[in-house]
């Protein structure tokens, strides 16, 4: 792309090394509210709404049922409150199943979470869609699935531009929100409040009824699915622990803040609705929402103006739900980046556009969510049934991580009893709701979600595979160093521009770049006696967390090639280095190589490249190309450019015994065998 064009769509590259940047694209407590807090809070248009049907005609159920739901709010945010202290990096139920319970259920659920994220934006956008094109003529429908595409890829630039300008930018709609259902719930209680009587006598004649017909067990049951039914409103609680890296300093602070924010607005919006339905004597109407029979009931009789406030309130919802899709895009992402880091997944979704967004798994995200619409038709009723299943699988993980936690430090800390508590009950809360779920949605559209998932677990466990069985191959190369002759250091001398210089692009010390070394002295013997190394030390998403962690990468890439030019000395050459610090390795690999081009004339740049004995077409998904990427600029820049390939001779899964792929090390002192 033009970068004109590039800075205009997503803006200015940013400066890793100035402290003000991350304070500029970190978020205080009232925009990561928006940001995060908003899946939640839209979840108000329809979780209330699915719980208050499946009551049937028990509306005097509604008011246990308001009250279930905002302890349940309160239970899970604390929890997360407490999760975000042990956890001050962030990454959520991932983190937390992988270091409390280990790596495999950590996969399981960071995988629940991907494919809920996805739904996350899925049903978001479709409702959003719905709500809209409720009011416009059927013949007008036919526009709705490519509006919805549309609407994603909107957010897919707003995300890429940077998290927080997509976040300002949506921030009106949660204010006008906010505003609406704050009149509308206060509305509810205050104008209906000299019938609180007359409801309450309704309440404890229709429990009496109840259990004279449906019995204890019945009645228990019917509380129980219905409660089940609204678990879509929870959904999105978990966001702020996985965003903790996109906080404004302190943190662990702002993230609490944040999470209390959330609990109170979720709480008091579901529990109130919940409360206003029963107050209003709402029952559902066919083709309306329960949102909108609320509204209507409350504004009958007001005329102009209590219509005018219907089309405010639910317009709001819309808008809401378009913006309760960003907490898709934000965590998802980053959800992507942790898993990773692990190798989980490719390598390349851990890593930052110049914009310091992680734009592979944006737009992953974006296509994968661009795909379950078209799947089901951008039917909402079909994304409900798929959707809070994962969410609830991911919390019951944390919540038995942290019950673990607190049973095996119980001798560190005399008061666990009373950390365990919260725990606890959240772990029954959440089995509670995703068993139920399980089993109502099941037959009806959930076993889609759960399929999913195990497919991408199971594709998680295969690339973790072949990341372990390549790692286990490349330290064969490392037995390199223990091999290498121990002859001492040259006097440091200073590089000569006008002769021959091996410039080469290493990585971390290692066997890999050794090999890179002995390589060129083999195929080019007595030709190079001076060698340049250059690296660049990458910020990704596990670094990119302020001015200390890009020092520290500075400091450790700044290390390696000290070692190399000290082992080059022993082998008897002249040796330098050279080094960048960057979101993207090839384009500041490219400036330096310019750079050094122009000091030295006669320079030849070398960057490895792992080869494959049997070359299989995901391989080229899970390792990246550099080395090729790198030599094309720099030809066309007029630059000689060389690729040294580093052979893996086969793969086969390593074993408990450390049997496993055999690599091709070169051989030492200097007559490698490539």
């Amino acid at each position: 792309m033009p970068p004109r064009l590039k800075h205009l769509l997503f803006g200015a590259p940013r400066d890793v090394s100035d402290p003000k940047t991350y304070h500029h694209i970190s978020l205080v407590a009232f925009l990561a509210w928006v940001g995060l807090g908003a899946d939640g809070l839209s979840s108000s248009s329809y979780g209330p709404d699915e719980s208050f049907r499946a009551l049937g005609q028990h509306h005097y159920l509604a008011v246990g049922l308001a009250l279930a739901t905002a302890f349940t709010v309160f239970i899970i945010s604390y929890a997360y409150s407490r999760i975000v202290e042990h956890f001050p990096f962030g990454g959520g139920g991932y983190v937390v199943a992988s270091k409390l319970l280990g790596p495999r259920f950590g996969v399981v659920s960071g995988s629940a979470l991907l494919v809920d994220y996805v739904l996350t934006i899925s049903t978001s956008i479709a409702a959003a869609a719905d709500a809209t094109f409720s009011f416009l003529p059927p013949q007008w429908h036919w526009a709705k699935l490519p509006i919805e595409f549309g609407a994603i890829a909107l957010l897919m630039l707003l995300n890429l531009r940077g998290i927080k300008e997509s976040v300002t930018a949506l921030a009106p709609i949660f204010v006008v929100f906010l505003v609406t259902h704050v009149l509308l719930i206060g509305g509810a209680l205050f104008l209906r409040a000299g019938e609180l009587p007359a409801v309450a006598g309704e309440v404890r004649h229709g429990f009496s009824s109840g259990l004279a017909t449906l019995g204890l067990g019945g009645m228990a049951a019917l509380f129980l699915r219905a409660y089940s039914m609204g678990a879509g409103t929870y959904t999105g609680i978990e966001a702020v622990s996985n965003g903790l890296q996109i906080m404004r300093e302190p943190k662990v602070q702002t993230a609490q803040r944040t999470m209390v924010l959330m609990a109170l607005s979720l709480a008091l919006t579901a529990g109130g609705i919940t409360l206003g339905y029963l107050l209003v004597h709402a029952s559902p109407v066919e083709g309306k929402t329960m949102n909108a029979v609320l509204v209507e009931r409350l504004t009958g009789g007001w005329g102009t103006p209590g219509q005018a406030f219907v089309w405010l309130t639910l317009a709001a919802e819309t808008a809401l739900l378009f913006v309760a899709a960003q907490a898709g895009f934000i965590d998802g992402p980053r959800v992507m980046a942790n898993m990773a880091n692990d190798r989980w997944l490719p390598r390349r979704f851990a890593l930052l556009s110049d914009r310091l967004s992680m734009q592979d798994g944006i737009v992953l995200i974006s296509a994968c969510s661009a795909l379950t619409l078209l799947y089901t038709r951008g039917d909402t009723s079909t994304l409900v049934l798929m959707y809070s299943i994962n969410v609830f699988l991911t919390f019951s993980l944390s919540e038995l991580g942290m019950v673990r936690y607190w049973i095996r430090e119980r001798a560190r800390y005399p008061d666990w009893k009373r950390h365990i508590l919260i725990h606890l009950i959240g772990l029954v809360l959440c089995l509670s709701i995703l068993v139920v779920s399980i089993l109502e949605k099941f037959a009806v559209g959930g076993s889609i979600t759960l399929v999913v998932t195990s497919l991408l677990i199971g594709l998680c466990l295969l690339i973790r595979r072949h990341y372990e069985s390549v790692q286990h191959n490349l330290r064969r190369l490392d037995e390199v160093m223990e091999a290498l002759p121990a002859f001492p250091a040259r006097e440091e001398q200073p590089l000569d521009p006008r002769q021959p210089t091996a410039v080469l692009l290493v990585g971390g010390y290692g066997g890999l770049g050794i090999h890179q070394l002995l390589s060129v002295q083999r195929v080019f013997p007595n030709q190079y006696r001076q060698v340049l190394f250059v690296s660049v030390g990458v910020i990704d998403s596990a670094s990119m967390k302020g001015v200390e962690e890009v020092e520290e990468v500075r400091r450790r890439t700044e290390e390696s090639l000290q070692r190399y030019a000290g082992l080059a000395r022993r082998l008897g050459m002249t040796a330098g280095w050279r080094m960048s610090v960057g979101v993207e390795a090839v384009g500041e690999a490219e400036s330096l190589c310019v750079a050094i081009a122009g000091e030295f004339h006669r320079a030849v740049f070398f960057a490895g490249k792992l080869i494959f004995e049997r070359e299989r077409w995901y391989q080229r998904l899970l390792h990246n190309d550099t080395a090729y990427e790198l030599q094309r600029r720099l030809q066309f820049a007029g630059l000689n450019a060389v690729v040294l390939p580093v052979r893996i001779l086969q793969q086969e899964p390593v074993t408990a015994a450390g049997a496993g792929a055999r690599a091709a090390p070169p051989e030492p002192a200097g007559a490698a065998r490539g």
